[in-house]
């Protein structure tokens, strides 16, 4: 990050209270709803690829991989700036830094973008000029606990309290970006009326090669396997948490304070078993049987 941004971020922020607000009764930081028109109103261009996720379902890990099928494996041009320079998060407002739609705006075509938003507010733009959108999916009970982590750490969200606190909350959906369920639901519901591809973290962390071909298809890229195992090695957790373009660890502790939980904490699959109380599984198991009926949808929670 520019020094000289950072020497300005610095000096605004760290005094700064942030508060959220409401979209269609879904939470999101105060600064989102402000220029909530703005980011509605965004153009998309038919060239975009689209990444979305539900918070903590594995985003920075699909945009580092997506950049690399972009870029045919080329991992040093990956290393051009922190991912969340390269990759605009279009609802993000964090002032003095751009908006995620003033980045966008400035962007050369072809642009990889990157949003949390439920299927019902994502810009109309992007379903008209039929972008590639990849979903990414990740089960419920890792996102809770890795959510709970970030929030933690987050000094942009609220405070997510303790976890037996947090777990209710979570349930509830009235957290940031509003319910898992209505998240996941609403975008499988969406997957064959646009060029959707919903891909799932556990698949892709049985087997990553698999998933990045099918990436490389939808993308209509064709990929050497010289760099396809560039790709799946530079994209391993262990090699992303060391990759300083890639943790966040340019962002000031005032933003994401490191200390507290990285970034890059586990990216397992199973780590809730850590967490849940036997109690909090049978209660999750019987709301998420309820909320899932009839979806179609099946998650695994374990490997």
């Amino acid at each position: 990050m520019d020094p000289e941004l950072m020497k300005a971020l610095t000096e605004k922020m760290k005094d700064v209270t942030f508060t959220m607000g409401e979209i269609q009764g879904i939470l999101f930081p105060a600064t989102t709803c402000e220029i909530w028109d703005q980011i509605y109103n965004f153009q998309a261009r038919e060239d975009d690829i689209l990444i979305s996720t539900f918070p903590k379902a594995g985003t920075t890990w699909m945009q580092e991989i997506v950049d690399l099928i972009i870029l045919n494996g080329d991992v040093e041009r990956s290393m051009r700036a922190p991912c969340f320079v390269k990759v605009p998060f279009i609802e993000i407002n964090v002032k003095p830094i751009p908006s995620g739609v003033e980045a966008a705006n400035a962007m050369e075509s072809p642009r990889l973008l990157k949003t949390h938003l439920p299927i019902q507010l994502v810009p109309p733009s992007f379903w008209e000029k039929n972008v590639k959108v990849i979903y990414f999916a990740r089960n419920a009970k890792d996102c809770m606990v890795s959510f709970f982590h970030f929030q933690r750490m987050n000094k942009v969200l609220p405070d997510p309290g303790t976890w037996n606190e947090y777990f209710s909350t979570f349930l509830s959906g009235n957290i940031a970006w509003g319910s898992w369920f209505d998240h996941v639901i609403g975008w499988w519901k969406a997957k064959n009326k646009h060029q959707i591809l919903y891909l799932f973290y556990e698949d892709m962390k049985e087997d990553p090669k698999r998933e990045i071909r099918k990436i490389s298809k939808f993308l209509g890229k064709n990929l050497t396997e010289e760099a396809l195992n560039t790709i799946c090695h530079h994209t391993l957790f262990d090699t992303m948490k060391e990759n300083p373009m890639a943790n966040f660890s340019v962002l000031p502790s005032f933003i994401f304070d490191q200390s507290i939980s990285p970034f890059m904490r586990k990216g397992k699959v199973g780590d809730w078993k850590n967490h849940f109380l036997v109690a909090q599984n049978i209660i999750f198991d019987e709301v998420y049987k309820k909320k899932m009926e009839g979806s179609g949808l099946h998650f695994r929670t374990e490997l």
